[in-house]
């Protein structure tokens, strides 16, 4: 009974979320297809999260956060992403308190900044240690999940609905005050849901409800999923499908074949639709965008050794199946190979967005490489108020460039015209075809000239190029080294200007003409190393 009524539930929410879809004319942060391009829109204007996530603790004092506001603003920010505690939030059933949710939208807004907010509420990269005192003391009615040797682990089970009622019923308070405090300032922009969920130390639970649940067929829901969209299923999950004979009924086992990777499916099914149920529930109230977020897997490590069942990319589509309330896949990048990752996350229809970045030597390229490169929606270095040189953090360098141009990225980047270079010491040259040119990318440094070529390391390099015409583009970048060549055969490109300047609103202001040794008399378009900036260049072929 109790499993029917849930199904009732959550088809009820489905409903009920459909409907309460925000409308062009309410301003409400959402999601619109435009061209090729997911665009998040806020007060119906293009958003782009330049932003920095906090440390984990930070926010659970307003007094310990006054501080950072004004070197966070200085650092160019416009987004700040920050938890909502569940254990702080409903310390007693049903008593809630909002104060630090409240603290952060008025020193938000203060500082003329949006917000992102990490609901941590069942799940904290993969712990329950968010859970309030009487979520974790009563594990007869919020039981945990167990390994194979039915050791109860400190993360609650996604089989047992009276984990999923009390998290749900959490959620939506928070999402009901949001719209009433904020339903039109529109301080909050997106909220994640839940916080790198995944299973360790085994791939899926051995609780009593998950064996019961894993004896059973697999839910007609997943199957048809992967019966209607067969064609376009991630080749890594498709590959698992097919070995089996590509089954269309079953139990996991049958369709999946026996190991750790069905083990994976099977967990990130559970996980997908509680998240689901908890996500539907919070729209219902206030229809925000809302994401989640994963650990990322690293290679030759199994499932249960990294944190098993996440919104990983060899399961994306489990998560598309089971979660149609959650509207972004988000990686937390802590892992090499940038744009590897990125390439798995925009796969389909997924816009880039990432909450969480290592904040390390090189993030500022690779944010300008993001926005360029990729239908990227939000770029945030972790613990960013944790640098010690808060103030000329380069990051704030660049994002200064992107929100000046960020207009012009709105506008052409549904039309395939912006592109985005990431170059490091043995990264070969970029090549990429926009309006009538091909361009090709360098990192500065190797012009054997430059003031950083003998460095024994180099700080990435990174740009994006927006074409507001077939002959006309704006570099904005650090670190780069750009050429072009006329598609048309038997032609050459010829500089008619390069201008170094800024944009103050929607106005191109323009500063030094790039003629000279700076564009090395009409061979090339460069800014060097450890220089930002933004140069405006006209071509001709001859």
């Amino acid at each position: 009974m109790r499993t029917r009524y849930l199904l009732f539930y959550l088809l009820f929410l489905s409903v009920v979320v459909t409907k309460a879809q925000p409308t062009a004319t309410s301003g409400t942060p959402r999601l619109v297809k435009n061209g090729t391009s997911t665009q998040l829109l806020v007060d119906n204007k293009p958003f782009f999260v330049l932003g920095g996530e906090l440390g984990n603790s930070t926010a659970s004092s307003t007094a310990y956060m006054q501080p950072f506001w004004p070197k966070l603003k200085a650092m160019n920010l416009n987004t700040v992403i920050a938890p909502v505690y569940w254990e702080l939030m409903e310390p007693t059933e049903g008593k809630f308190d909002f104060t630090l949710v409240d603290d952060l939208v008025r020193d938000a807004r203060k500082n003329n900044m949006k917000l992102v907010l990490l609901w941590f509420g069942a799940w904290k990269n993969s712990m329950s240690c968010y859970a309030p005192a009487w979520v974790k003391t009563d594990l007869k009615r919020f039981p945990r999940v167990e390994d194979d040797k039915g050791v109860a682990q400190e993360i609650m089970t996604p089989f047992e609905p009276r984990n999923l009622e009390a998290d749900r019923k959490a959620f939506v308070r928070l999402m009901q005050h949001l719209k009433e405090a904020d339903g039109q300032q529109h301080t909050v922009v997106t909220v994640q849901v839940e916080n790198e969920i995944g299973m360790l130390p085994t791939a899926r639970s051995y609780d009593e409800r998950a064996n019961a649940a894993f004896k059973q067929q697999v839910p007609t829901q997943l199957l048809t999923y992967m019966q209607r969209e067969r064609k376009s299923l991630k080749p890594e999950f498709a590959a698992v499908w097919q070995r089996q004979g590509s089954r269309t009924k079953g139990t996991w086992e049958e369709v999946f074949g026996k190991g750790l990777a069905t083990d994976e499916i099977f967990m990130a099914w559970f996980y997908a639709t509680y998240t689901n149920a908890v996500a539907a529930a919070g729209k219902a109230a206030y229809p925000l965008p809302m994401y989640v977020n994963a650990a990322l897997n690293r290679p030759g490590v199994v499932p249960g050794k990294y944190p098993s069942a996440g919104p990983l990319p060899h399961i994306m589509d489990v998560w598309l199946a089971g979660a149609p309330a959650i509207d972004i896949l988000a990686p937390d990048f802590y892992n090499p190979n940038f744009q590897h990752w990125c390439d798995l996350y925009t796969r389909g229809a997924n816009p880039l967005f990432i909450p969480e970045i290592r904040f390390e030597d090189g993030v500022a390229a690779k944010a300008l490489f993001a926005f360029g490169n990729y239908n990227c929606l939000s770029f945030s270095p972790f613990a960013i108020e944790g640098s010690d040189t808060l103030k000329g953090a380069p990051i704030g360098k660049a994002y200064e460039l992107i929100q000046q141009v960020s207009f012009l990225v709105a506008k052409h980047q549904p039309q395939n015209q912006v592109r985005g270079f990431l170059l490091e010491k043995d990264s070969a040259a970029r090549t990429t075809t926009l309006g009538n040119y091909r361009l090709t990318a360098k990192h500065e440094y190797t012009l054997g000239w430059s003031l950083g070529a003998k460095k024994p390391s180099w700080s990435p390099g990174g740009g994006l190029i927006i074409a507001v015409a077939p002959d006309e583009f704006y570099v904005v970048g650090t670190g780069i080294v750009l050429t072009c060549e006329p598609i048309a055969k038997g032609k050459r490109a010829g500089y008619v200007s390069v201008d170094e300047g800024h944009f103050e609103g929607e106005k191109w202001v323009a500063g030094r003409r790039m003629n000279g040794d700076e564009d090395h008399q009409g061979r090339h378009v460069r800014i060097p190393g450890e220089e930002y900036s933004i140069q405006r260049v006209k071509l001709y072929a001859y």
